[in-house]
């Protein structure tokens, strides 16, 4: 199985993994994945600069963007550096064949020590912000996930989250859902922000059979440089 490694660049960019098909980084809080209506540049514009520089590219470079990260969370992001294999990972995305496994920082203690959370959400487009209800209501969609605590710290509970769906906020809003809102998250109840504004979720590993290769691979993000998450190791 190919593991990864960290190698920072310029416009400190975090350079995981890296093949002639794939290129996966490290999300900081607060970049965004693609461009939006704020016209900060996107990580994605990020990615492509790098690539052009480093492999002295002319003109356009070709990045598809196969997944996203909310803004103020970090950790893993993947991106096709070819049209051939863009497609491919859509669909490991879209059957599941990709593992996806996130961590979080909650202060209140979850009710088990493991366990499955399934909820019907609904999304308000208007604050954009989802809400959660125990059984489907009009234009919902079902959210399912598995959590389980991995460590106590002083102040904080880390859990492992992995996901069956992928729905928007899905993570912060189901665990809100349990009294248990993530570290930094006023949108969906914390009482007092992070002081970088990021939230206390970080995609930590991706694991896949490559789309042409073939091969095994499993991808880890470091955590943050923060005294909490520092403690999580």
């Amino acid at each position: 199985m190919k593991t990864s490694k960290t190698l920072s660049t310029k416009d400190n960019l975090q350079v995981i993994y890296e093949d002639n098909h794939i290129i996966a980084v490290n999300k900081r809080a607060g970049d965004i994945v693609q461009g939006d209506k704020t016209g900060d540049k996107p990580l994605s514009d990020v990615v492509k600069d790098y690539i052009k520089d480093k492999y002295n590219k002319p003109g356009n470079v070709y990045l598809g963007t196969v997944h996203r990260l909310d803004r103020p969370t970090t950790g893993l992001v993947i991106f096709a550096k070819t049209s051939k294999v863009l497609p491919r990972l859509n669909k490991l995305f879209l059957t599941k064949d990709i593992s996806k496994t996130y961590w979080a920082l909650v202060k209140e203690q979850p009710p088990k020590t493991k366990d499955t959370l399934v909820n019907w959400l609904k999304k308000n487009p208007k604050n954009n912000k989802s809400a959660a209800y125990p059984k489907e209501v009009s234009q919902s969609k079902k959210a399912i996930l598995h959590y389980e605590i991995l460590k106590k710290l002083d102040n904080y509970f880390l859990l492992e989250i992995n996901l069956e769906t992928g729905r928007h906020h899905q993570i912060r809003v189901q665990l809100s859902n349990i009294g248990c809102p993530i570290k930094g998250d006023l949108k969906y109840g914390f009482d007092r922000s992070n002081k970088d504004a990021s939230i206390s979720l970080h995609a930590r590993y991706i694991e896949f059979i490559h789309p042409v290769s073939n091969e095994a691979i499993k991808i880890t993000a470091d955590l943050p440089n923060d005294p909490t998450w520092n403690a999580c190791l």
